[in-house]
């Protein structure tokens, strides 16, 4: 694999490379590599996350799997009782309002039959580096226990408690991923984005 030659590395830590075979793509967000992934044409591609870039040039990349972008993933907040479950969704939203999602995001605050209570938030799994630093960025800890993870939206789902609230997180403008047209034609070539 051969990677085009980038100014400023730094930037494309957290984004994309993904590589057609013949050349190689830098700088896509992970909702382009998603759509990507749904096409027949590019089911060939592999596709890397920049872990880390430096200023001379070079790349850390992270292989990802492709189901990674068909799963979602998630944190659980559990607390044993509905006003300290409440108080932790209400923490969490007044986090997101002020440093917004790193991708969209929801967050369920919700009662099992046994009367504990959970803070959910459940995002596309191609987005949990990105989650987990930002939960360090609010110091966000709670009283109850927490687990995370892909198995853990799938139990939350079937389980099936009671949703009290909810919110819709969204991150920050970072201008309109490509899409349809605009991304075929960006894959033809070499592209340093």
């Amino acid at each position: 694999m051969k990677l085009p030659q980038v100014q400023e590395a730094q930037r494309y830590a957290g984004l994309y490379v993904v590589d057609f075979g013949d050349h190689c793509g830098v700088g896509f967000r992970a909702e382009e590599v998603a759509e990507l992934l749904d096409s027949e044409a590019f089911s060939h591609v592999t596709v890397y996350r920049v872990h880390n870039a430096y200023p001379d040039g070079r790349m850390e990349l992270v292989g990802v799997r492709r189901e990674t972008f068909h799963l979602e993933k998630g944190m659980f907040f559990y607390a044993s009782e509905e006003p300290q479950g409440r108080d932790d969704f209400e923490r969490l939203l007044a986090w997101a309002r002020s440093h917004p999602a790193p991708s969209r995001a929801k967050v369920h605050l919700a009662r099992y039959e046994d009367g504990r209570c959970v803070t959910a938030l459940i995002y596309p799994a191609e987005h949990d580096p990105q989650f987990a630093q930002w939960l360090l960025d609010a110091d966000y800890m709670t009283q109850g226990a927490a687990e995370g993870g892909v198995e853990a939206v799938q139990r939350y789902y079937r389980q099936g408690p009671t949703i009290l609230a909810r919110e819709q997180l969204y991150p920050a403008e970072a201008g309109q991923p490509m899409t349809g047209q605009e991304l075929i034609e960006a894959t033809r070539k070499a592209v340093v984005r």
